[in-house]
């Protein structure tokens, strides 16, 4: 028989080659792997294509949580990747350990390999120590007092746009108006000039991109299931990626401006300029991150908070009426004085459970060895991440978990067995956010100067604002419309 006659058949086993060896893993993910015990529906524990489609669906923190409620506290969602919602997982995962830390899950960190250079979100845990204590000098409290004009200046300017437009009957989309001024700050706060969203009532392209670098950000992690970071950086480089590369490019044009002022300022960007051997790069992918963190995540949350408070009449009047009577004038209310609203303060806590501006988790991986997480063995190598959204909406950690309750977190008895340490946004551990205090006090800020002065009403078309959104890394918010009257008090 001629050689040749081989030829279709090993034409044949080489096709069929891919389909036998995913049939092996199949079988070896179901009944072999190390996480083989742990629960999830069948699907998630053979292959990674259910979590591909959730990614591109929008929709994977939501149905995260559906499968928590399912199949319990810890939910295998992948081959490899674990779960959880029990709040001792927070200490488990991402607290203080003296002898190693969980290290940042690269495909989630850095779906672009080493190519890219550090930032404060992925860099290793020496490396991150470096840039936290050089960046930690913008954000103490003694540089947050010293930004207090700037913040004035951009509270100003939100009230006078929104008054020009309250009294009107028309409603005022707030979700956009909650972007403007965050957006205005952080440009302030991290490159010594704004972006004009204020000033001119209107997006600046950079939002756009922005929400761009979200969408690219699930598009990388979906193809990073089907090839090595080398790759999908070459297809970076090709332009495929425009969201992350329209954002870099702002980027970098803001950072030129703040590095040809050459003055030193009370902004974020100062610490790392002091550090010598910080490279250019490192500077710009920082700057991007800081743009991001400090602007979208903020005016999420306070467009949470309101179209909640909306919701809820009876809160929105309690807050209102600790606003009016705690202050004599706007003038008074500023970065200091806003601490001493603690209903408010409640508000925002309830409204970062039901609404955490990272509703996905933040994956870890074991080292090496295998850990304990929540009182499960796990084993090394595994992707391990508390699910922010699974977490606060679970019975398992409070009661009535679906209701807007603030008195939660004033000690009510109603609620004396929630588990609130479940509620952690801005993370725990030696990379928790570097901005907390500033956000905080930025939100009720914001907060208590709209209800100051303005009373507000929820207007048609916000009805489910929060279950029609997509997420994608960040919730794709669609319009808050709101109708906004002079406050009588203020008039």
């Amino acid at each position: 028989m001629s050689v040749f006659s081989y030829i279709p058949h090993a034409f044949i086993a080489l096709l069929l080659w891919p389909l036998v060896r995913a049939a092996g893993r199949v079988f070896y993910n179901i009944f072999f792997h190390p996480l083989r015990k742990f629960p999830g529906p069948l699907v998630c524990r053979a292959t990674n294509l259910w979590r591909v489609r959730r990614i591109l669906s929008g929709d994977l923190p939501q149905e995260v949580r559906r499968l928590h409620e399912q199949y319990g506290p810890v939910v295998r969602i992948s081959p490899y990747e674990l779960a959880f919602i029990d709040s001792q997982a927070w200490k488990d995962i991402y607290g203080h350990h003296a002898s190693y830390e969980m290290a940042k899950d690269d495909k989630f960190y850095r779906p672009l390999g080493k190519r890219v250079a550090d930032t404060i979100f992925s860099a290793d845990r020496q490396h991150h120590s470096l840039l936290r204590r050089q960046l930690s000098h913008g954000f103490s409290d003694r540089t947050m007092h010293a930004q207090e004009p700037i913040f004035r200046e951009y509270m100003d300017l939100l009230t006078k746009r929104l008054a020009e437009r309250s009294d009107t009957g028309k409603p005022v989309d707030m979700a956009a108006w909650m972007n403007f001024i965050t957006f205005d700050v952080i440009g302030n706060l991290a490159f010594g000039s704004d972006f004009g969203c204020l000033e001119n009532s209107s997006y600046h392209p950079w939002v756009e991109a922005i929400t761009g670098n979200f969408k690219d950000a699930a598009k990388m992690r979906v193809i990073l299931q089907f090839m090595p970071p080398p790759l999908l950086f070459g297809l970076y480089k090709l332009g495929i990626f425009k969201g992350r590369k329209t954002h870099l490019a702002y980027t970098k044009d803001k950072l030129r401006g703040r590095l040809e002022a050459g003055t030193e300022r009370p902004d974020f960007i100062e610490g790392l300029l002091k550090k010598k051997d910080i490279s250019v790069e490192e500077l710009e992918v920082n700057a991007a991150v800081l743009v991001l963190a400090g602007s979208e995540t903020t005016a999420t949350l306070l467009s949470g908070a309101l179209y909640l408070l909306g919701l809820h009449p009876e809160i929105l009047a309690k807050v209102v009426q600790e606003v009016r009577t705690s202050f004599k004038s706007e003038d008074e209310i500023d970065l200091i004085s806003v601490n001493g609203l603690n209903y408010m303060l409640a508000c925002l806590n309830e409204s970062l459970r039901l609404y955490p501006p990272n509703p996905a988790g933040l994956p870890r991986v074991v080292p090496k060895g295998g850990n304990n997480v929540a009182g499960h063995w796990i084993p090394q190598d595994t992707s391990v991440a508390i699910w922010q959204l699974a977490a606060n909406y679970s019975s398992r950690n409070f009661t009535k978990p679906e209701e807007f309750h603030p008195e939660r977190f004033l000690g009510d008895p109603e609620f004396a067995k929630d588990d609130l340490a479940a509620v952690q946004p801005f993370s725990v551990g030696p990379r928790n956010c570097i901005g907390r205090n500033l956000a905080y006090a930025e939100m009720r800020l914001i907060l208590a100067r709209i209800l100051y002065r303005f009373d507000i009403t929820p207007a048609p078309g916000a009805e489910n604002w929060i279950d029609r959104q997509k997420i994608y890394s960040n919730w794709e918010k669609p319009e808050l419309p709101f109708y906004i009257k002079s406050a009588a008090k203020t008039v």
